[in-house]
């Protein structure tokens, strides 16, 4: 074994003393110490800053006291849940449901499948949460939620582990709004997982905020499996961290099953914002549009791989690929990338990419129109953001997102004037 692996074999003995057995933990710590976790030599991580990984504690935070941060004002008709370094607080929280329940006091579940290459960063979760969200729907019914998750504790102290297990039956209609923050500006490290099971004809719209503080390491695996007709609307957002690693492994699994993802990335400074999707489409008459928008300014740097596979089953596959990146800086970089792996003849499949600078036409035009510069840059990167945030169908979050997206570009835009 690597020595990080071995640190955080060290870690899971320490986190597991005391506690009960529990096969979901001891089949991702043993497939861990096996394979290890991925490093900048594989392909789908070289762009990711994994270096922190060898100064970080693996142990999940303990918890702490003292008062909650300030959170955006609750989404009016949405059940708002909070968990402060992966941990329920149900102070702050509504009250178990039929569809929410804690998963430190629901019973036990299955154990997790085996992780492919690219989802190995999961197994931490799966290995040390103690607590998380499950989500459960019955045949036809609907709900809204809201998963607030609070990074509190300094990365020496420990790690929090978000989890969400999903389950939504025939017909089911869930909207959920998932957001990443921090209390005060802690360096914190951040591992999530979702587990994500769509069944026949069931619809899910998730919005997705991560701004954690300027120092945190966050990373997230999401896995998410659609029956027939099952139609999984993702919007994300990322602006936060200092080291930021999105992973998706979306499966296609019924006929005419549908995905539409619109992801948004804003990195400044020395930030890393990375992002891997593998969609794979298993069954025919599936359709799958994929949007990314990433700004990079300073020295930081953006990038998206977006994978689509269309298995030989898979007639009629229909993807759509958009992929767009905007320097802002001397030094950004902006890496975006589409692949297909197609293995049928019946597809209709497009892509496009590009990275580039602002358009220094606009520019000129808008400052000969008396605008100044500052409010001219922010103009044209919130113009090259909007179709990312355009599909925000709660009014009140997209209010708050678009608040939060202008002081963001406010304070770039003000950056590269000095």
């Amino acid at each position: 074994m690597s020595a990080l692996t071995t640190r955080i074999a060290d870690d899971y003995a320490v986190a597991a003393r005391g506690s009960p057995a529990d096969a979901r933990r001891a089949a991702a710590i043993a497939q861990l110490t096996a394979e290890g976790l991925p490093t900048s030599r594989d392909e789908n991580w070289k762009y990711a800053q994994l270096r922190a990984l060898e100064r970080l504690r693996f142990v999940p935070a303990a918890a702490q006291l003292g008062a909650l941060p300030t959170l955006p004002a609750p989404i009016e008709g949405f059940a708002r849940y909070v968990f402060i370094d992966g941990r329920l607080a149900p102070e702050h929280s509504a009250a178990a449901s039929d569809v929410f329940a804690s998963l430190a006091a629901a019973p036990a579940g299955g154990g997790v499948p085996r992780r492919g290459t690219d989802e190995r960063l999961a197994l931490l979760n799966d290995a040390f949460a103690n607590d998380g969200a499950r989500l459960r729907l019955d045949a036809g019914a609907a709900a809204r939620v809201e998963l607030v998750f609070v990074a509190r504790a300094e990365s020496e102290h420990g790690a929090s582990y978000p989890r969400i297990e999903l389950d939504l039956a025939a017909g089911a209609r869930l909207e959920l709004i998932e957001r990443h923050l921090s209390a005060q500006q802690a360096a914190s490290f951040v591992d999530a997982a979702l587990e994500i099971r769509l069944g026949r004809d069931a619809t899910l719209t998730h919005y997705r905020l991560q701004a954690l503080a300027p120092r945190c390491t966050y990373f997230d695996t999401l896995g998410a499996t659609l029956a027939a007709g099952a139609h999984y609307r993702l919007n994300a957002i990322a602006t936060g961290a200092r080291a930021g690693r999105s992973t998706q492994s979306l499966r296609l699994a019924g006929e005419a099953a549908q995905l539409s993802m619109a992801v948004a990335a804003l990195a400044d400074g020395l930030q890393v914002q990375d992002s891997f999707a593998q969609v794979t489409h298993a069954a025919p008459r599936a359709r799958t549009e994929q949007l990314f928008r990433g700004i990079a300014a300073a020295r930081s740097r953006v990038a998206f791989n977006g994978k689509i596979v269309v298995e030989k089953n898979a007639a009629g596959t229909d993807s759509q690929q958009s992929l767009r990146g905007l320097l802002a800086g001397p030094e950004a970089e902006i890496d975006v990338r589409p692949q297909l792996e197609i293995y049928t003849d019946d597809v209709r499949c497009a892509h496009g990419a590009s990275a580039g600078k602002l358009d220094e036409h606009m520019l000129f035009y808008l400052l000969s129109r008396g605008l100044e510069r500052a409010v001219a840059l922010r103009l044209l990167k919130w113009a090259f953001l909007a179709d990312a945030f355009a599909r925000i169908e709660v009014p009140q979050l997209r209010t708050q997102i678009e608040a939060h997206l202008a002081g963001v570009l406010q304070d770039r835009a003000l950056e590269e004037l000095l």
